[in-house]
């Protein structure tokens, strides 16, 4: 357990597992680290995995400012320099896509070598749909969304919970770790995230990238998340199709089955590893 301060004076937290290549993971919007939990154990028998949390979110520290997806994309740029990292396969999931875009057209790939963007839209007003499917698109959607969370935060989450597949924490697991981020943070977040819009930047992207889409998604329409991979010149795109949300048992038992990726048959071992894995394993 360790954390470093960021040039705003901001104490991050975060933590290492095993050793090996490094692989880095990014969360998504009001998460914290331990969505990541089901992942880290196979992955750091081989590889150094590395989680944080973000400003404003679980053990990290929660300043009155900064809440931009450009501000924690500078976060990440002080962690990787913070533990010298290099050639990382950074894994974004959902808003943490977000950051490694924004990281890599700010900071370029000296330190990131591949990419894995999780269940994302490049836009989230792409096509349009209401909150009750997890997104929000107007002025009207959001003040609604901030008022929910200011004085409702607790049955937003809970209804949320109810719509995901939310057997990596259990359902009140994933209400109390959403409820573990700050108000500012929810709120200021989500009104950067919905003034974005990244469809030209991706085709600028060349580093080798994975896009895993799950078709029954609650957060991101597959038609938004694969959109990403089919305009990212590099990427590969990986469907789950009975997943709802790609970071949860369902996906991290089917994901054992995949061994999709640009390697040669002969080099996939017998124990079939994750897309992830055979990402990692490419040019080395």
């Amino acid at each position: 357990m360790s954390s470093l301060t960021t040039n705003d004076g901001v104490e991050l937290y975060y933590e290492t597992h095993g050793d090996g290549k490094p692989i880095v993971f990014v969360s998504a919007w009001s998460s914290t680290l331990q969505f990541f939990e089901k992942n880290i154990p196979g992955l750091a028998e081989d590889y150094r995995v590395i989680v944080y949390d973000h400003r404003g979110h679980g053990k990290s520290e929660t300043p009155g400012h900064g809440y931009r997806i450009s501000r924690l994309a500078m976060d990440l740029k002080e962690l990787l320099d913070h533990l010298n990292l290099t050639d990382v396969t950074a894994v974004g999931w959902s808003m943490g896509a977000d950051v490694l875009w924004s990281y890599l057209e700010l900071f370029g790939s000296d330190r990131i070598s591949k990419l894995v963007c999780v269940d994302q839209s490049p836009k989230e007003d792409l096509v349009p749909q209401d909150w009750d499917r997890q997104s929000c698109f107007n002025v009207e959607a959001f003040t609604k969304l901030t008022k929910d969370i200011e004085y409702a935060e607790e049955e937003v989450f809970t209804r949320m919970a109810g719509r995901y597949d939310s057997v990596t924490l259990g359902e009140s697991g994933f209400v109390e770790e959403m409820l573990n981020c700050s108000k500012t943070a929810k709120i200021e977040l989500m009104r950067d995230i919905l003034n974005l819009d990244w469809r030209k930047f991706l085709p600028e992207i060349e580093i080798p990238t994975l896009v895993f889409v799950g078709r029954n998604s609650r957060a991101t329409p597959p038609t938004e998340s694969a959109y990403v991979g089919d305009n990212i010149p590099t990427a590969e795109t990986v469907f789950f199709d009975d997943a709802a949300i790609c970071f949860s048992g369902k996906i991290q038992r089917n994901s054992t089955r995949l061994s999709e990726s640009s390697v040669t048959e002969d080099q996939v071992p017998s124990r079939s590893p994750t897309p992830i894995v055979l990402l990692v394993r490419q040019n080395s």
